[in-house]
């Protein structure tokens, strides 16, 4: 049977909410443990720009949503759940976005970018899973929210637009949280049997628990054997673990990752020091900023790297 597994620190620090087919998994289990059917597939962004609603959202101004429920999913992880105005809408998240969560914290306004774990085409709801960080000013706001509350939503906004075959091969560096966009993408292109593009993901954390939703990408390299692989590796690792340890290197990078190539392309997404390491931070502005870092000293070109 062909399942689509429903869809996120190194001690490097950030915060961005899970995001893909593995959130409405961690939806339907941690809100309806009884409900196990009903994965949506997912369009590439530019099929799904043409669709003009989003569920009440609006890219270019903020709106309030409601916060619905709440539920633990890790000890410092929650999957929050936000309402749509009307049961019968979708958000419609293109391939590859998210959304901008703005809050007055402090006095200060405060600016982050989560991607949704539920489905496009879910109804009537969306869900952010957020880890709290000791420093994470947003990721503690989420973590004081009640259900009832309300949070302001812009988007969603396209940060790279996604088609099936644009790449042969695509590569990923994910730390902690930062696995989001890069199974967004990733989802897109094994849910879709003319996409032939192979995927291979190098993803850090600090310790084995702290590798949320392990099972299911376990799951996908066993299903997916010859478009999808992944490499773990712990900064803190347990006497038993088998896998990469310590920080990501080179090595490790010239292992795992395609080649430099027009034919290829690597994904960053992390915590500041560990993208400084890996590609270089993006810029200020939020643009891609110089690419530097361990990829550029391997010969990759700006535009066969991707930081999100």
């Amino acid at each position: 049977m062909n399942i689509m597994f429903a869809r996120r620190s190194l001690a490097y620090a950030g915060s961005i909410a899970l995001g893909g087919a593995i959130g409405v998994r961690l939806g339907l289990n941690y809100m309806d443990p009884a409900n196990s059917n009903g994965l949506a597939s997912f369009k590439t962004a530019e099929a799904d720009s043409k669709r003009g609603m989003h569920g009440g959202m609006d890219k270019n101004n903020w709106v309030s949503f409601k916060l619905g429920e709440r539920q633990q999913v890790t000890g410092n992880t929650h999957l929050y759940r936000f309402k749509l105005d009307d049961p019968g809408e979708s958000i419609n998240l293109p391939i590859a976005s998210c959304l901008l969560v703005r809050a007055t914290i402090d006095g200060e306004e405060v600016i982050r970018p989560y991607t949704p774990t539920s489905a496009a085409t879910a109804k009537g709801h969306f869900d952010l899973v957020v880890k709290v960080y000791e420093k994470g000013v947003m990721s503690k706001h989420f973590g004081d929210l009640k259900e009832g509350d309300e949070l302001e939503i812009k988007g969603p906004i396209v940060k790279l637009p996604y088609a099936a075959n644009m790449k042969k091969h695509i590569g990923m560096v994910a730390g902690g949280t930062g696995i989001t966009p890069m199974l967004q993408v990733a989802e897109a292109i094994l849910s879709n049997p003319e996409d032939k593009t192979k995927v291979s993901l190098i993803f850090g954390n600090v310790t084995e628990q702290d590798i949320i939703l392990k099972k299911e990408l376990d799951e996908y390299a066993k299903q997916y054997p010859d478009r999808f692989d992944v490499y773990y590796v712990l900064d803190k690792p347990g006497f038993f673990w088998k896998g990469g340890k310590g920080y990501i290197t080179a090595d490790m990078l010239k292992q795992k990752m395609p080649p430099p190539s027009n034919d290829n392309m690597v994904f960053v997404c992390g915590p500041p020091p560990m993208m400084d390491v890996i590609s270089g931070n993006k810029a200020p502005d939020k643009s891609q900023g110089e690419l530097k870092g361990l990829l550029k000293g391997m010969g990759y070109t700006p535009d066969q790297v991707f930081k999100f």
